[in-house]
C-alpha cells in the first residue's frame, strides 16, 4: 500500500522520492548521519519552543500537518482520519524515516492510540530513533510493530538503549522479518497437501498463490550482533511482556545470547523465535535459560533445527519449569527418539497445556510415547497435543480413548486413520449444536442455561480445557470429543478461552440450526470412524 495524499497538499511524490534518496545516501556516511540527527533534534525543539502555547493547545490533526511541513513529507490521510482510534494500522504505507518522524512528533501528545502498526515502512534508524524518543514522552502507547523496516545493527542499538531505561507503558514489541508479503489479489489457502509450482510455504502453514510475484520487503537485518544488543537490554527489562523476533537471522550465536537473557529476564511472558536458523547449540542454550526463567508462559521456536538433542534439552526443561503453558516446536527435525525424550518431561510436568509438534518426522510410535506420558501423569494439564501430520491406527485411537478418560480436557490432533480410502470424501454425524438445541427444546429452557450449567461459577466465559472437560463429563447431551472439537470451532476460541454468551436462540448460532448432520473432510472422517462404528 502506498501513500495517501490529501487533495490540497502541495507536496509532490517526486519531491518525496528525492528526500528518501538523500536519506539512503546519508546512511552510508556516518558523519552525515550524525549531522542529520543534530538537525532533527533542533527541529523538534523549534516546533515546541516556537509557540509553546500553540503546541500545548493545538489539535492532533493540526499538529500532524505542522509536523509534516516541518520534516517535508506528504501527510497520510488515513492517519488523520483514524487518530482517535485505539489501533493505528499503517503497515505497508511507505512512510520512510521522515514520515515516521512526523507520526512520532504527533504521538508525543496523543492519548488515544494504544497500538501502532508500522510494518514494512523502511523507517530505518532515523525513524526508530524518532519513535523511541516519542515513547519517552508518551505513556499511553502499549503495542508497537516495527517488523520489516531495515533497522539494522544501529536500529537494534537504539531499541536496546530504550529498553534499558524501562520508562514507558510499552509491553508488546514486534521486530520480526517476514521477507515476503502478499500483493493485492493474492489468495491465501492452507498449504496442507498442496504441491506443485507456485506454492510458497510459510511459518503458519499457509501458501500464497498470487497473480504476480510476491514483493520482497526490507526486513530488519537483525543478526548475531543485534541479538547481543537486544538481549543485553532485555536481561534487565521487566516491562516488555510480549516479544516477536521471528524470521530474523540470529543463528546459534544469537540463540546463546537469548538463552542468557531468558535466565535473567523477569518480565517476558510470550516470546516468538520461529525461523531463526537455530540448531543444537541454540536449542541447548535456550533450554538452559528456561531452567531458571520464572515468567515465560508462551514460547514459539517452530521452523528451526532443534533435532533430537534439542528435544532432549526441552524434555529436561519440562521436568523443572513450572511456568510454560504453551510450546510450539513444529518442524524442528524431531523424530520418534526426540518424542520419547520430550515425553520424559511430560510425565512430571504440571503446567504445560499446549504442545505443537506438527511437521516433525515422527510416526505413530512417537505419538504413543507422548500420549502415554500424559496418561502416566495424574497432574498433567495438557489440553492440546498437535501431531497433525501423523497417521494413526484404530488401535492408537483406542489407547487415546483411555488417555482421555483420565484427562478429559485433552484433545490430540492427528492426520487421520491409516488405510482410510480417499474415495470417502465426507462423512455425516449429528451436529453438536443440533443435539444441544434438541435437549433445550425438550427441557423448555434457553440454551444459555445449558451452557451456564457447565461452569460452577455460572460465568459464560471459561478456559477451553475446562469447557472440553465439562462437555465430556456432563450427562445431559450425548457428545464425543470430536463433536466437542467441532463445537469449539463454532463457538470460537480466543486466547485459550471460549465465550458462549452470544450463542443461544435469538442471539446467534443455535437459532436456525435445521440440519441434523454436518459434512467433514477425509481427515476428520478418519478421526471420527471409531466413534461412528460404536
Amino acid at each position: 500500500m502506498g501513500w495517501d495524499f490529501l487533495p490540497d497538499e502541495t507536496e509532490t511524490a517526486p519531491t518525496l522520492q528525492n528526500s528518501d534518496d538523500t536519506l539512503y545516501c546519508e546512511a552510508e556516511a556516518p558523519a552525515s548521519v550524525e549531522k542529520e540527527k543534530t538537525t532533527r533534534e533542533n527541529s523538534e525543539t523549534d516546533l515546541e519552543i516556537e509557540d509553546t502555547e500553540k503546541f500545548l493547545t493545538i489539535g492532533q490533526k493540526e499538529l500532524y500537518l505542522e509536523a509534516c511541513k516541518l520534516v517535508g513529507v506528504v501527510p497520510a490521510s488515513y492517519f488523520i482520519q483514524n487518530m482517535e482510534e485505539s489501533c493505528m494500522n499503517l503497515n505497508h504505507y511507505g512512510l520512510g524515516p521522515k514520515g515516521t518522524k512526523a507520526i512520532a512528533i504527533t504521538l508525543v501528545s496523543n492519548t488515544t492510540i494504544l497500538k501502532l502498526e508500522l510494518e514494512d515502512n523502511s523507517i530505518m534508524e532515523e525513524g526508530v530513533l524518532s519513535l523511541m524518543e516519542m515513547l519517552h514522552e508518551n505513556y499511553y502507547l502499549q503495542e508497537l510493530n516495527m517488523s520489516d523496516n531495515d533497522l539494522g545493527l544501529e536500529g537494534a542499538r537504539i531499541i536496546s538503549d530504550f529498553l534499558q531505561e524501562n520508562n514507558s507503558s510499552l509491553w508488546k514489541l514486534k521486530l520480526s522479518e517476514l521477507h515476503e508479503r502478499e500483493e493485492p489479489g493474492a489468495v491465501t489457502v492452507p498449504s496442507k497437501g498442496l504441491t506443485g509450482v507456485g506454492g510458497q510455504g510459510s511459518a503458519d502453514g499457509l501458501v500464497c498463490i498470487a497473480n504476480s510475484a510476491p514483493s520482497l520487503t526490507a526486513g530488519n537485518n537483525f543478526k548475531e550482533e543485534s541479538a547481543a544488543l537486544l538481549c543485553q537490554a532485555l536481561s534487565s527489562n521487566y516491562r516488555i511482556r510480549s516479544l516477536n523476533l521471528s524470521h530474523n537471522q540470529f543463528s546459534d550465536v544469537g540463540g546463546e545470547h537469548l538463552g542468557q537473557m531468558l535466565a535473567l529476564n523477569v518480565g517476558l511472558q510470550s516470546l516468538n523465535l520461529s525461523w531463526n536458523h537455530f540448531h543444537i547449540r541454540a536449542a541447548v542454550a535456550l533450554c538452559n535459560g528456561l531452567r531458571s526463567n520464572v515468567t515465560l508462559k508462551k514460547l514459539d521456536v517452530s521452523m528451526n533445527g532443534f533435532g533430537n538433542e534439542g528435544a532432549l534439552a526441552l524434555g529436561d526443561v519440562l521436568r523443572l519449569n513450572s511456568c510454560l503453558v504453551y510450546i510450539d516446536i513444529s518442524r524442528n527435525g524431531i523424530t520418534n527418539e526426540g518424542a520419547s525424550r520430550i515425553s520424559k518431561g511430560l510425565e512430571v510436568n504440571e503446567s504445560l497445556q499446549v504442545l505443537k509438534l506438527f511437521l516433525n518426522p515422527m510416526s505413530m510410535e512417537g505419538a504413543v510415547f507422548l500420549i502415554m506420558s500424559i496418561k502416566r501423569n495424574p497432574k498433567s494439564r495438557m489440553e492440546e497435543l498437535d501431531i497433525s501430520n501423523v497417521l494413526v491406527t484404530e488401535q492408537f485411537v483406542k489407547v487415546l480413548d483411555g488417555v482421555c478418560a483420565v484427562h478429559p480436557q485433552l484433545d490430540v490432533l492427528y492426520k487421520g486413520l491409516q488405510g482410510l480410502s480417499s474415495k470417502k470424501t465426507a462423512s455425516l454425524w449429528t451436529n453438536p449444536m443440533k443435539l444441544i438445541q434438541n435437549y433445550t427444546d425438550q427441557q423448555k429452557i434457553p440454551a444459555v442455561e445449558f451452557f451456564k450449567s457447565l461452569n460452577p461459577s455460572g460465568s459464560m466465559i471459561m478456559p477451553v480445557g475446562d469447557f472440553r472437560k465439562a462437555m465430556i463429563q456432563q450427562n445431559k447431551v450425548p457428545i464425543n470429543r470430536y463433536q466437542v472439537r467441532e463445537l469449539l470451532k463454532k463457538l470460537g476460541e480466543k486466547k485459550g478461552m471460549v465465550d458462549f454468551s452470544h450463542h443461544w436462540p435469538g442471539c446467534g448460532m443455535l437459532k436456525g440450526v435445521k440440519n441434523n448432520v454436518t459434512s467433514y473432510t477425509v481427515e476428520q472422517l478418519g478421526q471420527a470412524m471409531p466413534v461412528l462404528c460404536m
